[in-house]
C-alpha cells in the first residue's frame, strides 16, 4: 500500500496546484504551446481546482489590476471550489447524491478500487504530468543551454565512435610488438564489443537509479583510465584486459547520452536535435582515422627502456584517442543533472533550480534577461507515478535492433576484409616467378618483393640492409652466402639447403625456414621478430586509415537528411525507408569485384543506413517512460553489440569463399527489420512519457 499512499499524496498535491497551472501557463506560454497543450489547460480551467501556496506556477495576479483576488484568495470561490474527494470519485457529504446510504457510497468507492479503473487513472495522471513537464520546457525555450549540453554530450558520443576504431587501427603495429597470432588478433577485435555490451546494460540500469550525469561521469572515467593504461602495458593479456575495461566504460555513453539530452528537449525539437547529436559518432570515426594516419606511420616517435619496455607510435595514438573522453568528463562536471530524473525521484526543489537555470540561460542569450521563470519553487504536483507500461512493442523493437545490428556491423567489418582480400588477389596476380636461376658473387642491397624463386642456386652472394616482402625461396641452394640486417614480412625459405652461410642481425630464423637443412651455418644477433602476413605497410595503411576515413565521412549526408526530416516525415517512415533502401543497396555488392567498387559501396551503404540508426535512437528514447528509459536503452544497446559480435563472426568466415551468403543474410535481415519497424508506434508529436 506504500505505492498507493504515495500515489494519493501526489494526486492531492496535483489537485491543489492544477488551477494555477491552467491560468498562469496559458498566459506565460500559450503562444508557444500546441493545440494539445491548449486543450489540456482548457480542461484544467473547466475543472477549477482548489489551490494554495504549494501550487505549480507562481500566481502573478497581484500585478494585474483586473484580477480581483490575490494568491491567498484565488480559487476559493464557493461556486468554483470542489471537494478533493470528489476528484477521486467520492461524493461530498452535502451533495444530492451523498444523501444516499453509506452502502451506496461504499459500493461507489469499491468500484473505483477496481484494478483496471485504478490503472487507468494512474495512466491519466502520468500523461497529465508529462504534459506539464512539456509545458515547462516550452517556457524554458531552446537556446544556449541546450546547445552547450549538445556539444558536451557530443564529446561523450564521439568517445564511443573512437573506441570502435582504436583496436582496428593499432593491430597492424601492435601485432609486431606483441607477436599476435591470428586468433589473438581476432579476440582483440571482438573484446571491445563484448565490453561495450556489458557496459551498456550495467550503466543503463544504474542511470535510472543514481542519475544520468553521475553515471555518465563514472563510465567515462573508467574508459579514460583504462584507455590510458592500455597505451603503456606491454603484454597481450594486460592489453586485452585494459581494452575490455575501456569498452565496459564507454558502453554507457550511447544509452545515457540520448536519454539525458532528450529530457532537456521540447517535443518539436527532439527528433531533429537527437539526430544532430548522432553526428558526433561520425566525428569520432573521422578523428580516429585522421589521428591514426598522422601518428602511427611515424615510427620514430618511440623510445625503449632496454629490451623489456617499448613505447612506439601506435601507443601515442591510443593516448590521443582517450582525449575526447577526458574532455567530456571535464565539460560534464559543469552541467546539471536531468530535472526529469529529479522529478521522478521526488526531488522537486533540485529540479526547479535546474529548470530555472535552463530558462535564465536561454533568456539572457536571447536578450530577455528580465523575463521571469513562472514555475513555483516547490513543484509538489510532480511525483513519481510508476505505471506498468505496455510491452507489446518491446519484442518488435528488440528484433528490429538485433537484425539491423547484425547486418550493419557484419557488413561494416566484411567490407574492409573483402577489400583486403581483393588487394591480396591483385598483389598475387603480379607475383614474379623465377626458376632454376644461378646467381654468383652478387650483392643484393635493395628491397626484394613479391617474388617466388624455385630450384635456384646462390653462391657467395650477399643480402645486406634490405627488406624482404612476400618472398618465397623453394628447393634452393645457398652456399657461402651472407645475410646481414634483414627485415622480412611474409617471407619463407621452404625445403632449402644452407652451406657455410652466415646470418647476422636478421629475423630469418626458426619460423622463416621451413623444412630447411643447414650445414656449418651460423646465426648471430638474431632479431626475434613476429610472423607477419601483411602484403605491405603502404597497402595496409591505405586500407585501414583511408578507407575508414571515407566510410565514416560518407554518413554525413545521411545524418543531415535524417536530422532535417525526422520531425517532418516521422520516425517510422525514416526507419522503414532507410532499411528498405539499405536492403536494396546490398544487392549491388555482387558487382563489387574491385577495390574501388567495394569502397564506393561501403560509402553508399553507410550513408543510407545511418538514417535508420538515428530513427531507432529517437524511437527508443520516446517509447519508454523516464524511470525505465536508460535501462531499456542500455538493454537494447547491449543486444546490439551482441548481434554485432555474431554478425562479424558470420560474415568474416565467408571472406574469400563466397559473397552470396553475407549478401543474402544482410539483405534478409534488413528486409525483416524494416517490416518489423512498421509495427512500432509512431512517437512524433508525443511528449516524453
Amino acid at each position: 500500500m506504500d505505492d498507493d499512499g504515495r500515489y494519493r499524496d501526489g494526486r492531492s498535491d496535483f489537485v491543489r496546484g492544477a488551477k494555477d497551472i491552467a491560468k498562469v501557463a496559458k498566459k506565460q506560454v500559450g503562444k508557444k504551446m500546441g493545440r494539445g497543450v491548449d486543450k489540456m489547460t482548457d480542461e484544467y480551467t473547466k475543472r477549477s481546482y482548489n489551490s494554495n501556496n504549494d501550487g505549480y506556477y507562481r500566481n502573478d495576479s497581484r500585478a494585474n489590476d483586473d484580477e480581483g483576488h490575490s494568491d491567498s484568495t484565488e480559487g476559493h470561490d464557493e461556486d468554483d471550489e470542489i471537494y478533493e474527494g470528489e476528484y477521486q470519485g467520492i461524493p461530498r457529504a452535502d451533495s444530492g447524491k451523498a444523501s444516499g446510504t453509506d452502502g451506496a457510497t461504499d459500493a461507489q468507492a469499491q468500484q473505483f478500487r477496481d484494478l483496471s479503473a485504478y490503472e487507468s487513472e494512474r495512466r491519466k495522471d502520468q500523461d497529465e504530468l508529462a504534459e506539464q513537464y512539456e509545458t515547462i520546457l516550452q517556457e524554458c525555450g531552446h537556446g544556449k543551454f541546450q546547445w552547450t549540453l549538445y556539444f558536451v554530450l557530443g564529446l561523450a558520443l564521439m568517445a564511443d565512435g573512437v573506441e570502435i576504431f582504436v583496436v582496428g587501427f593499432v593491430l597492424p603495429s601492435a601485432e609486431k610488438d606483441m607477436c599476435l597470432s591470428e586468433p589473438n588478433k581476432g579476440m582483440l577485435g571482438l573484446i571491445v564489443y563484448l565490453g561495450m555490451m556489458v557496459g551498456a546494460f550495467v550503466w543503463g540500469c544504474l542511470a535510472d537509479r543514481i542519475g544520468r550525469r553521475q553515471t555518465l561521469l563514472i563510465s567515462l572515467s573508467i574508459n579514460s583510465v583504462f584507455a590510458f593504461f592500455s597505451s603503456f602495458v606491454q603484454g597481450y593479456v594486460s592489453f586485452l584486459f585494459c581494452r575490455l575495461a575501456s569498452g565496459v566504460g564507454i558502453g554507457g555513453s550511447i544509452p545515457i547520452v540520448f536519454s539525458y539530452y532528450s529530457e532537456f528537449l521540447a517535443q518539436e525539437k527532439r527528433g531533429e536535435h537527437l539526430s544532430w547529436l548522432c553526428m558526433f559518432w561520425m566525428i569520432g570515426g573521422i578523428y580516429a582515422s585522421a589521428m591514426a594516419w598522422a601518428i602511427i606511420p611515424h615510427y620514430g616517435w618511440s623510445f625503449q627502456m632496454g629490451s623489456a619496455y617499448q613505447f612506439h607510435s601506435w601507443r601515442v595514438f591510443v593516448l590521443v584517442c582517450a582525449l575526447p573522453s577526458v574532455a567530456a568528463i571535464s565539460a560534464l562536471t559543469m552541467m546539471p543533472e536531468s530535472p526529469r530524473f529529479f522529478l521522478e525521484n521526488g526531488k522537486h526543489d533540485e529540479a526547479w533550480m535546474i529548470l530555472k537555470q535552463v530558462h535564465d540561460t536561454n533568456m539572457r542569450a536571447k536578450g530577455y534577461p528580465e523575463r521571469v521563470f513562472s514555475v513555483r519553487h516547490t513543484m509538489r504536483c510532480f511525483t513519481c507515478v510508476t505505471v506498468a507500461y505496455c510491452s507489446c512493442f518491446q519484442d518488435t523493437l528488440t528484433f528490429s535492433v538485433s537484425l539491423s545490428s547484425s547486418s550493419y556491423y557484419g557488413l561494416t567489418v566484411w567490407f574492409p576484409d573483402m577489400i583486403k582480400y581483393l588487394q591480396k588477389q591483385d598483389y598475387a596476380s603480379r607475383t614474379k616467378f623465377f626458376a632454376k636461376e644461378k646467381v654468383e658473387h652478387v650483392t643484393f642491397n635493395f628491397t626484394l618483393e613479391n617474388q617466388v624463386h624455385r630450384q635456384g642456386e646462390y653462391f657467395n652472394d650477399k643480402f645486406m640492409n634490405l627488406k624482404m616482402r612476400s618472398m618465397v625461396f623453394e628447393d634452393s641452394l645457398f652456399e657461402e652466402c651472407y645475410f646481414e640486417d634483414i627485415t622480412s614480412s611474409n617471407t619463407f625459405f621452404k625445403n632449402c639447403t644452407f652451406i657455410a652461410t652466415l646470418f647476422y642481425n636478421t629475423d630469418l630464423f626458426k619460423y622463416r625456414l621451413v623444412n630447411c637443412k643447414l650445414f656449418n651455418s651460423t646465426f648471430l644477433h638474431n632479431k626475434e621478430g613476429c610472423l607477419l602476413s601483411d602484403v605491405s605497410d603502404e597497402n595496409n595503411a591505405y586500407m585501414v586509415y583511408f578507407v575508414s576515413f571515407l566510410g565514416t565521412l560518407a554518413v554525413l549526408p545521411g545524418n543531415i537528411v535524417s536530422a532535417l526530416l525526422m520531425d517532418k516525415i516521422g520516425r517510422l517512415r525514416m526507419l522503414a525507408g532507410s532499411s528498405v533502401i539499405s536492403c536494396i543497396s546490398c544487392f549491388f555488392l555482387s558487382f563489387g569485384n574491385s577495390e574501388s567498387a567495394m569502397i564506393a559501396l561501403l560509402c553508399l551503404f553507410g550513408g543510407i543506413s545511418i538514417a535508420s540508426w538515428n530513427a531507432l535512437d529517437v524511437l527508443t528514447v520516446e517509447l519508454y517512460p523516464s524511470d525505465k528509459r536508460t535501462t531499456a536503452f542500455g538493454f537494447l544497446n547491449a543486444l546490439c553489440k551482441l548481434a554485432a559480435v555474431l554478425g562479424i563472426s558470420i560474415f568474416t568466415s565467408f571472406v574469400g569463399i563466397t559473397k552470396a551468403v553475407p549478401i543474402l543474410f544482410a539483405s534478409g535481415a534488413l528486409a525483416v527489420g524494416s517490416f518489423l519497424a512498421l509495427k512500432l508506434p509512431e512517437t512524433r508529436g508525443q511528449v516524453l512519457k
